[in-house]
């Protein structure tokens, strides 16, 4: 009798799962191990938001494993050092697991393989278990990666993707393995107040209702911030408890425009994706340098915080940062908008911004939240770098009515219409006089930013 150790990471779930497919097909039992990784609490990244969903993912996936006759085992420590000793254990020749392609994970993974091949077993690494399209596996002539997304995009769009796996019916385990309790939501303080539910089977819920329906008007829709009319399924999607491969298959089954709409967000993750495991030092440097000379000192520090509590005065900023404290999630509109506002309205540099998203998003990971950033600042691949988000004219051609706006500030719930995104006008200045007035004059704030990137 044979087993394998099957190493889940950032792919919680049964369904499209290659690594532990192709561990039950080559073995008689199998391990589902996950490790909680002390270097990830180490290097910051254990945020309150995340650690609660993750704990929901955990929960879930172990429920799925025992209705199969399994269960899922958890344990603390150094990753490769849990995993060898769990391989000894039970006797495991190998060790499955998806590939990933951040720094970190880079890292973690050869640490790993080196330590089993000192005792001889082997680490096998199955691609295209987070992404699409595996980061490296297409890439223009001469050049390691895309630093186009349009480009990308059609090169993406032309390959052949494979077909998503069903969940397995039985995932036997070897008896005696120990295991700690999974990490429970309740275990963790901090979390936001409206944080969803992870896991596989609420991830699998949303994408069947998403493709049921609100799909066919995302194309429409998804800049429409009072609508709401996106998947919300980034956080299940950054956990892997939904799998974008399948994600991808049932869109173009369904077809249209929303469909084509979504697929092509699906893109820009494996594009920033394979654009950082080329280029790591992204996560922390710009991809394309603008020289600037961020603000810093009193003013800077007052003005980031205001921005962080969502009291700036401008009402679609605050709404969005509203939202992502009460939630730990915002949407995609608004995160521009906001982002847009800290990096040149008020030049504060973006990794000021990406490490607060970071603390707070369920969504929050290093390509996506890193390189996001880096686009709205116009350091990363934007082909406009110099562009302005005016937070005004953006609440009100996507927020129009002030809806959104009114959700989340209730200073101005009284202030009716399109004028909501102007309180400072006297004609709307008495109905909210608790909303603060505006931490800047933005013909000023745009005058500081185009002579500070040498516009002018």
């Amino acid at each position: 009798m044979t087993t394998a150790v099957v190493l889940f990471t950032c792919d919680l779930r049964l369904h499209d799962h290659p690594p532990l497919r192709a561990a039950l097909r080559a073995h008689d039992t199998v391990v589902p191990l996950f490790v909680r990784d002390e270097g990830v609490a180490a290097a910051g990244f254990a945020a309150p938001n995340r650690a609660a969903f993750l704990a929901d993912c955990l929960a879930d996936l172990d429920a799925g494993l025992r209705r199969r006759g399994g269960r899922l085992v958890v344990r603390s420590g150094r990753v490769a050092d849990v995993v060898c000793a769990v391989a000894a254990e039970t006797g495991a020749a190998e060790v499955h697991m998806a590939a990933d392609h951040s720094g970190y994970a880079q890292r973690r993974e050869d640490l790993l393989r080196t330590a089993l091949a000192g005792e001889r077993r082997a680490l096998r690494v199955h691609d295209a278990v987070g992404t699409v399209v595996p980061p490296g596996a297409i890439a223009p002539r001469g050049a390691a990666h895309y630093a186009v997304f349009g480009a990308y995009h059609r090169r993406w769009t032309a390959e052949r993707v494979r077909g998503p796996l069903t969940a397995p019916r039985a995932v036997p385990v070897p008896d005696g393995v120990r295991s700690e309790e999974p990490p429970s939501r309740q275990g963790v303080a901090g979390v936001s107040p409206g944080l969803t539910r992870g896991g596989e089977t609420e991830g699998r819920r949303r994408l069947a209702a998403w493709l049921g329906g609100p799909l066919d008007a995302y194309a429409d829709q998804q800049d429409d911030l009072a609508a709401d009319g996106t998947s919300r399924l980034s956080p299940y999607l950054h956990f892997g408890a939904v799998s974008a491969t399948e994600a991808v298959h049932r869109a173009r089954a369904r077809g249209g425009p929303g469909a084509d709409a979504f697929v092509r967000q699906l893109c820009w993750r494996d594009f920033h994706r394979q654009l950082l495991a080329a280029r790591p030092s992204a996560a922390h440097d710009d991809y394309r340098t603008r020289h600037d000379r961020w603000r810093t000192g009193p003013g800077a520090e007052a003005d980031a915080e205001a921005w962080k509590a969502g009291r700036t005065g401008y009402p679609v900023v605050d709404a969005t940062m509203r939202q992502l404290a009460r939630e730990g999630w915002a949407h995609n509109r608004g995160r521009l908008i906001a982002a847009s506002f800290l990096t040149k309205t008020l030049y504060v540099d973006w990794r000021v911004g990406a490490r607060h998203f970071l603390e707070l998003l369920a969504d929050g990971d290093i390509p996506n939240n890193q390189l996001n950033w880096q686009w709205v600042a116009g350091t990363g691949t934007d082909s406009r770098p110099n562009r302005v988000l005016n937070p005004v004219a953006q609440g009100r051609r996507y927020d129009p009515d002030g809806v959104y706006v009114r959700r989340w500030v209730p200073e101005l719930a009284r202030v009716g219409g399109p004028s909501v995104h102007e309180p400072w006008k006297p004609s709307v200045r008495a109905q909210a006089p608790a909303y603060p007035p505006p931490i800047v004059d933005l013909p000023q704030a745009l005058s500081r930013f185009r002579t500070a990137r040498g516009l002018t």
